[in-house]
């Protein structure tokens, strides 16, 4: 990493700040950036994940995920309600019960790729 080079006002140099405002230039708008950062918050909670985990065969029954994870029903359906909200789950309704499945099947490779050394 380069030294921070200082113009005689103590501050970053004319080129220095020029090359600073292309790279902020590049990142996306803060709407997509919490957008970003609420997918990242509904990959933080290990029961979360595994749902994600199970939705990879096929589309389930939240009466199914919730006898598998063996939680009650309002935990799961909160870890359901953010996976959703996130937009990682698409969903639809049957009678009583809620019908899951993954939005996008490349969900499962992003997070096995995260532990690959």
């Amino acid at each position: 990493m380069k030294p921070c080079e200082k113009d005689d006002k103590c501050g970053p140099t004319a080129d220095q700040l020029n090359a600073l405002k292309d790279v902020v230039s590049k990142i996306p708008s803060d709407e997509i950036l919490y957008e970003h950062a609420e997918i990242l918050k509904a990959f933080s909670d290990p029961t979360r994940l595994k749902i994600l985990y199970l939705l990879q065969a096929g589309e389930l029954c939240a009466c199914e995920i919730i006898s598998v994870l063996e939680k009650p029903q309002p935990t799961v359906s909160h870890h359901l309600n953010i996976l959703k909200n996130a937009g990682l789950l698409k969903w639809r309704k049957e009678r009583v019960w809620i019908h899951y499945k993954l939005a996008n099947q490349d969900i499962i490779s992003l997070l096995e790729s995260l532990s690959k050394k």
